[in-house]
């Protein structure tokens, strides 16, 4: 496509961010309202909820969030004691992020709603659609990654 013919509204990367946000903005919404929870925090909870014991480090790179946003959903929820820290078998200087049984519960309680928003949002969407959206979606991700990886040698 030529650079003059180029459109905001067709550029992908503006595509993604704005459905991107929509979606996390109706799901924010909810779960704050009901839980008292930020995307980054629900999303630390679902991750350790699949994975187990994790570090920040390990959740950086599982969840796409930066550091600081890490640190400051995990701040969040051991204040809430939803997670716990534990040490770091072979890196004094980290620890392992864990969901606390009231997390667990938490979880439990919220994966419904998710599920429920989820579908609400791909209602009009037929299977097939929304498998290859989620593949399509996957091998963008990939792309990007190995492209920025290049760039940053």
């Amino acid at each position: 496509m030529p650079y003059s013919k180029l459109s905001l509204d067709n550029y992908l990367p503006y595509r993604l961010s704005v459905a991107s946000n929509a979606v996390s903005g109706l799901i924010s919404t909810a779960y704050d309202s009901l839980y008292g929870l930020k995307i980054p925090e629900w999303r630390l909870i679902w991750v350790l909820n699949e994975d187990g014991p994790s570090t920040q480090q390990a959740l950086v790179k599982r969840t796409g969030m930066d550091k600081v946003t890490i640190s400051r959903a995990a701040q969040a929820l051991a204040k809430r004691r939803l997670i716990t820290r534990a040490p770091h078998e072979h890196d004094g200087r980290s620890h392992h992020l864990i969901l606390t049984p009231e997390g667990q519960r938490l979880f439990n309680d919220v994966a419904p709603s998710a599920v429920e928003f989820e579908k609400e949002v791909l209602a009009n969407l037929s299977v097939e659609e929304i498998e290859l959206m989620k593949d399509l979606l996957r091998r963008i991700e990939e792309a990007a990654t190995k492209t920025q990886g290049r760039s940053a040698r």
